[in-house]
């Protein structure tokens, strides 16, 4: 009996790309995976555009296409992690709409797979896209890795495959809003490596915009590092104890020479603003722990499904 594979797309306005990210997964597993079989599950985060109509039409062609649409836009960490645990495949291929990440490293994937990684995951080398974008991108996953609680594999966009055992646990994790790809680490299997380039985005507008962006940077830091609430302890600790000093060293002066250092409204101005910044800094890094924490004591489902398509009923 053949092992079956299931290719994971979470898309969101994506109708300029299905098609052909369709036709270069279906081309690869005739040609080069035959000895599989397969399925294309796509979950469509309430798309705006035509991208549904398209899916639907590809589903009514081939029944190894199945469409899971959302009741309304739930976010892409919430969206693509309930698709990652839906499908019931040997393992699963998480895989983007945008064809920044090569279809053709699937091959690579099952080949590692088989050598019995449990996870295998596509690594950027270098990208195409925006040079800044990539080098901030590298350097917020260097930083993430350093002051995470687990070893996180730098430069990985979540693209790669899992096997069914992966797929299995997390679904035991009871949290309506995951960093994936940390939680891949906090899980320990063994991680394969494939290195690869990013394409740039030929086709339709990328939904990442930087509040996106920062909001899924904060999720890492705040889910897997202690850090940033260590480093407000200490600091606080840190300027209390030069505060002392500093007041110490000032009453010495005044006494020694009582005209030393005439009070100025300027320096009393410039340490105001500077602690009241350090303390507002602070206390946003703690909101974020405590938005984090009330977000997931709510319980709230990952996603609630629209309709599904050629999904057999269980």
């Amino acid at each position: 009996m053949k092992k079956l594979i299931s290719v994971m797309t979470p898309c969101y306005n994506e109708e300029d790309n299905i098609e052909d990210l369709y036709s270069q997964v279906k081309t690869i597993f005739e040609n080069k995976l035959s000895d599989y079989d397969y399925e294309h599950v796509f979950i469509d985060n309430c798309s705006k555009d035509r991208t549904v109509d398209i899916l639907k039409m590809l589903a009514r062609k081939d029944p190894k296409v199945k469409i899971i649409v959302n009741a309304r836009n739930f976010g892409f960490v919430r969206s693509s992690y309930y698709g990652l645990i839906q499908p019931d495949g040997d393992a699963v291929i998480f895989l983007m709409a945008d064809l920044q990440d090569p279809p053709s490293l699937i091959v690579d994937f099952v080949t590692k797979w088989e050598e019995g990684y449990k996870v295998v995951q596509g690594v950027r080398k270098n990208s195409r896209e925006s040079f800044v974008l990539f080098k901030v991108k590298k350097l917020y996953y260097y930083v993430l890795s350093v002051i995470s609680d687990v070893q996180l594999t730098r430069d990985t966009t979540g693209f790669g495959l899992y096997d069914k055992c992966v797929i299995q646990s997390l679904r035991k994790i009871d949290d309506p809003y995951p960093y994936f790809k940390g939680l891949i680490s906090e899980l320990g299997f063994g991680i394969a490596e494939v290195e690869y380039v990013s394409a740039a985005r030929k086709r339709g507008v990328s939904s990442a915009n930087f509040f996106m962006l920062y909001d899924f940077a904060l999720l890492g830091i705040t889910s897997h590092s202690r850090v940033p609430i260590r480093v407000a302890t200490m600091s606080g600790f840190i300027m209390s104890v030069l505060s002392i000093f500093v007041a110490i060293a000032y009453l010495v002066a005044k006494l020694i020479n009582p005209n030393f250092l005439p009070i100025g409204i300027a320096s009393l101005h410039i340490t105001i603003f500077f602690f009241a910044a350090v303390q507002l800094f602070f206390i946003g890094i703690i909101g974020e722990y405590i938005g984090l924490i009330h977000l997931r004591s709510l319980k709230r489902p990952l996603v609630v499904e629209r309709e599904r398509v050629n999904f057999e009923r269980k």
